[in-house]
C-alpha cells in the first residue's frame, strides 16, 4: 500500500495499462490533478520502479511514460479496483 496508496497513483497506473502515454495526454486523463502533483506522482512511481520514463531528444521535449514489469504486475489489482468502483457507483 505504501507504493500505490495515494489518491493519484492508482489512476496514473490504471491509464498506463493500455500502453505508453505522453506526459500531457496522461495528465489530461486525470481530471483535477495539478501540474505539481502530477510531476510528484510520476516521479514517485518511477523511483519505486512502477513506471518508466523515456525522454525523446526533440524540440519541444517529448516525454512518454510506460508501466515497468513491476507496474504491470499490478494489472489484476487495478482492474479489480476499477470494477469494484463501477459496481459501487450503481448502488
Amino acid at each position: 500500500m505504501n507504493l500505490i496508496g495515494t489518491k493519484w497513483k492508482p489512476l496514473v497506473l490504471f491509464h498506463l495499462l493500455e500502453g505508453g502515454l505522453r506526459s500531457g495526454i496522461l495528465q489530461k486523463k486525470i481530471p483535477g490533478i495539478s501540474n505539481k502533483m502530477f510531476t510528484q506522482t510520476v516521479r514517485d512511481l518511477e523511483k519505486d520502479g512502477l513506471i518508466s520514463r523515456k525522454v525523446y531528444p526533440v524540440v519541444p521535449p517529448k516525454v512518454e511514460y510506460t508501466l515497468s514489469a513491476r507496474g504491470k504486475s499490478l494489472e489484476d489489482i487495478l482492474r479489480r479496483l476499477d470494477a469494484w468502483g463501477l459496481e459501487d457507483c450503481k448502488r
